[in-house]
């Protein structure tokens, strides 16, 4: 069995696929492939596997490419939103992802960056590199509290609900939520409040966490229109998918005031960022890495190799994405 990984991961993964006897051939540049540039690799290898990234735009011209032999790409993300899962299931391709494992990273950068906006922890930061600290003052770099503010959750799955238990439990934060669906035991657990409208979660949280899987009806999610209905003293932190905020938008948003900051770890138009983001002191960006983590990043391979060996092996994967009438 020959395996084709799309870019270079941590070691676990790789050799769990090794130890099977499978050749796995890892894409020697650490860079994404073109789309051309992959069809091109899958052509010359003739894979069983593929195991492809985030990055990695796969769709019916990659599966074609990929023909009859290849049984599964391996997707090395919770997300899936990089693939046509309508052609994969056409074509008889299985599509997995590595749900669960990266949970509690995810969640915790979600609120190491809600502390940090709150704080103004990196804002401190540079004013203190550049030597303008000139001793303690009262009215110097004032930040928000966190703690027994009001909390929105905009998707509530893992991640989203692992953000609300640390925001209870650990800051006695009110949680709000909205969703698709009413969770009556998270609420019965954490106290939080169902928002049926999410205009009606915008109004009255002091910070929003974005949890939803970009869709097309998630895209632009958060637009202009709802960004001022929020309160200009609110936070915006988003760890999701870049495209569900507008991202132009939020900079006008940042820039008048219409709210007080923002905190991003994905953005629109990776890896380039709208005009005048990167100016603006009242926003934190880090480079899509809420699960980097040493822990979390090989527990992902590990989980891909899995997908791989069942799958070759004649079984269901354990993280099967179906298309079932339209819907993922």
């Amino acid at each position: 069995m020959k395996i084709f990984v799309t870019r270079n991961i941590p070691d676990r993964g790789i050799n769990i696929l090794k130890e099977k006897g499978y050749e796995v051939e890892i894409n020697p540049e650490d860079r994404v492939l073109k789309k051309e540039e992959l069809i091109a690799a899958l052509e010359k290898g003739k894979y069983d596997a593929v195991l492809c990234l985030l990055t990695d735009k796969i769709d019916a011209d990659v599966f074609e490419t990929a023909g009859k032999q290849c049984k599964i790409f391996a997707n090395y993300a919770v997300g899936f939103d990089n693939i046509d899962i309508k052609a994969a299931a056409e074509r008889g391709i299985m599509v997995t992802n590595t749900p669960g494992v990266l949970t509690d990273s995810v969640a915790e950068h979600t609120f190491a960056l809600m502390l940090a906006i709150a704080h103004r922890i990196p804002e401190s930061d540079r004013f203190t590199r550049a030597e303008k600290y000139r001793g303690w003052a009262p009215m110097l770099l004032l930040g928000t509290d966190v703690s027994k503010k009001t909390l929105g959750i905009v998707g509530l799955g893992r991640i989203g609900s692992r953000v609300a238990h640390h925001a209870v439990k650990g800051f006695e934060m009110k949680v709000i939520y909205h969703d698709v669906k009413r969770n009556d035991e998270f609420e019965k657990e954490s106290g939080a409040v169902y928002k049926e409208r999410i205009e009606d979660l915008l109004q009255a949280a002091d910070f929003v966490s974005i949890h939803v899987p970009l869709l097309p009806a998630t895209r632009h999610l958060i637009n202009a229109e709802r960004l001022r209905i929020m309160k200009p003293t609110a936070y915006l932190i988003n760890t999701s998918r870049g495209p569900i905020v507008d991202e132009r938008a939020l900079v006008d948003a940042l820039k008048s005031g219409i709210i007080k900051g923002a905190a991003l770890d994905v953005f629109e138009n990776e890896p380039s960022l709208a005009p005048g983001l990167a100016e603006l002191e009242n926003v934190i960006i880090t480079p899509h890495t809420a699960s980097a983590t040493e822990e979390t990043r090989q527990a992902m391979g590990e989980l891909a190799a899995q997908n791989i060996i069942e799958t070759l092996e004649g079984r269901i994967p354990p993280n099967l994405i179906k298309w079932v009438e339209n819907k993922v």
